[in-house]
């Protein structure tokens, strides 16, 4: 099927594993879900710090609530990035071939991930420290925020773009960068996904920050209390939550079928069954008792972080399913270039080294025309251009300078546009250069 669409197969770097392939399989599972939670909280908590802001102009306890969550914000994203290196690293190293095709087709938007991030982290702090000092002038403090989450919207959806693009190798001779990438199934799907799984676990972040007995609630606001916070913990943690329910047949249906099996179905359909269980403790803690709101917070947290684990083995075999093909037509590739290097190197081993045939009646140029004509026959003639100029032009320019004759045949320049340049000599000894501009400039203009 790849092959009969042309689709590329390049050979695979022929290394081995620095680990077990189990094992970094386990390694990249583990690291990426430790990692996206803190991803979840930090975009998750830009937005609700913006929500709150705008909220706050006019109740000032929402206001409060945004600067609160918004001091989290710079420390969950540096844990974010140190714990995003693991799962970088695994990613490469199991999909070496399809990463990096993944990185060069999108170019530029790539790049500019390490500058956008730069940006958005230096935006969050300065909209940390500048919260009183702006705040005679909130719409500007304001806007820092809602830049800032524009950034922190932005640059998961290149990431995503890019591990989405290595699922489609077939496509890829016809990927003109960023933006038609974005237009491969299941791209939007699942950063929508993405957006409520990152609120989700935000209103879950914010339930415990402020369920905290140590956390003085009651001399931080004036009239939000600690179960009014809690509250707007679990109402966004259940109304992103009923929209992952949404959108996950979306992100199922937009899939290609090439990477579901029979076995994809046991992680996917056990994770919702938890995170049905998972709603139905938010429901309770939302509309129950006032009393009765933590009851339920343990159970939560562990089923929805069991959905989590289940959803991100199942995201790991469909890749390997999909890729198997491609990844088997790689190997035999790799196998073939290996076989041919090998045999390349054997024969270079063994090779004779080619015998000069001289002509005894051109006296004492009669090596340097051999090395001539073993060398420089395919480009050049005595009196007509051919690939390269004439020979009679060549003594021209170098009659009386034979040294800077062996100079340009040694190390060539480019001189003129209407000439190709003109491949380096260095497998000539010193020798064979004297013979061979010897043999040149004994040719009559």
């Amino acid at each position: 099927m790849f092959l009969s669409i042309k689709t590329p197969v390049p050979n695979d770097i022929p290394l081995e594993l620095p680990l077990p392939e189990w094992l970094l399989v386990v390694l990249l599972i583990v690291s990426f879900l430790a990692h996206i939670v803190f991803v979840n909280v930090m975009v998750g908590g830009s937005i609700l710090t913006l929500w709150g802001q705008i909220k706050g102009l006019k109740n000032k306890d929402y206001d409060v609530f945004a600067h609160e969550v918004a001091k989290t914000i710079t420390v969950n994203k540096s844990i974010a990035v140190v714990l995003g290196v693991a799962p970088l690293l695994c990613i490469n190293t199991l999909y070496t071939v399809y990463f990096y095709s993944a990185n060069a087709l999108t170019g530029l938007m790539w790049i500019l991930i390490i500058p956008l991030v730069t940006i958005a982290f230096l935006l969050t702090y300065l909209h940390k420290y500048t919260w009183e000092r702006l705040d005679d002038n909130k719409w500007l403090h304001i806007s820092i925020m809602g830049l800032s989450v524009a950034l922190f919207l932005f640059i998961p959806l290149i990431f995503l773009v890019n591990v989405n693009l290595m699922l489609f190798p077939e496509k890829w001779q016809s990927i003109q960068g960023f933006l038609s990438a974005l237009t491969l199934p299941n791209v939007l799907p699942r950063y929508f996904h993405f957006l409520c799984s990152s609120l989700a676990v935000t209103g879950l972040f914010v339930v415990w920050y402020n369920k905290r007995k140590n956390y003085p609630v009651e001399e931080i606001y004036s009239s939000l209390t600690r179960y009014g916070l809690k509250r707007i913990g679990y109402n966004l943690a259940l109304g992103a939550s009923v929209a992952q329910f949404l959108i996950g047949p979306i992100v199922a249906v937009s899939l290609p079928a090439k990477g579901y099996s029979w076995g994809l179905f046991i992680p996917i359909l056990c994770g919702v069954a938890v995170a049905v269980l998972a709603v139905r403790w938010l429901w309770k803690a939302v509309t129950g008792p006032k009393e009765d709101i933590d009851k339920n917070f343990g159970k939560i947290v562990l089923a929805l972080t069991i959905t989590v684990v289940f959803m991100g083995s199942g995201r790991h075999m469909y890749r390997a399913t999909a890729l198997a093909p491609h990844q088997k037509l790689v190997a035999a590739k790799t196998k073939e270039f290996q076989r041919l290097s090998e045999e390349a190197r054997t024969n270079a081993a063994n090779a004779k080294p080619v015998e000069l045939i001289t002509d005894p009646s051109l006296g004492e140029v009669a090596k340097g025309a051999a090395i001539f004509k073993q060398n420089c026959t395919s480009c050049h003639k005595e009196r007509e251009k051919l690939v390269g100029p004439p020979m009679t032009e060549m003594v021209s320019i170098y009659e009386n300078d034979p040294e800077g004759l062996k100079k340009w045949i040694n190390a060539p320049g480019k001189k003129r546009a209407d000439f190709p340049q003109m491949p380096a000599f260095a497998q000539l000894s010193d020798d064979d250069l004297i013979e061979l501009s010897k043999y040149i400039l004994s040719i009559k203009k």
